[in-house]
């Protein structure tokens, strides 16, 4: 797979994490320099695990599935591209972002697994889309964790000094840029490249 294509699905599955550590951020809960490590830290790796988990499940029913998989490419990518620009037109609870709701810190505990988690979990569809389409998964998914443990950084600090302003509108993008890169793999594979 070629780099440009790897970092354009890295910033798209890197804006919930982004999307996460600004409204954290926001919220002052972050306790300083190893707060924010932490939650870089955590959010890449978890960004970095998931798609090699998708991988290997795709891989054993790769095989029964060549006929139609850049269908199915297709349409996890919309889908999960989808839910993330739905999520972004939705009305917020006053958390934005995911940080957490009982004020703690969220750098901290099962908070911050949770928010791993859940930031990567988008992931997962990736790696299995990867697999079908016959991607090696190293290289994606250490691109996919530098990136985001990079962009949660940044978003910790945008957080800290503009608030959640842009957290919806970097949401919104990157699962348009993963619809994008879906169609992209539909079109080449009925293109016949």
């Amino acid at each position: 797979m070629p780099l440009l294509d790897t970092l354009v699905i890295a910033l798209g599955l890197a804006m919930d994490a982004f999307a996460v550590a600004a409204g954290a951020g926001a919220g002052g809960r972050v306790a300083g320099r190893r707060g924010a490590f932490r939650i870089a830290f955590h959010f890449g790796l978890f960004q970095a695990l998931m798609p090699v988990a998708g991988w290997l499940a795709g891989r054993s029913i790769a095989p029964l599935i060549r006929a139609f998989d850049h269908w199915i490419a297709m349409g996890l990518l919309g889908i999960v591209g989808g839910r993330m620009i739905a999520q972004s037109l939705r009305p917020r609870d006053g958390h934005e972002g995911g940080a957490s709701p009982s004020g703690g810190d969220p750098s901290r505990g099962w908070t911050l697994v949770a928010l791993s988690v859940a930031t990567s979990i988008d992931a997962l569809a990736v790696g299995l889309t990867l697999a079908l389409i016959g991607v090696a998964i190293w290289q994606p998914a250490a691109v996919i964790g530098l990136v985001t443990g990079v962009l949660s950084l940044a978003g910790l600090q945008l957080g800290r000094r503009f608030g959640v302003r842009f957290g919806r509108t970097t949401e919104a993008v990157g699962g348009a840029l993963l619809i994008a890169i879906g169609l992209r793999i539909l079109v080449s594979h009925l293109a016949g490249g």
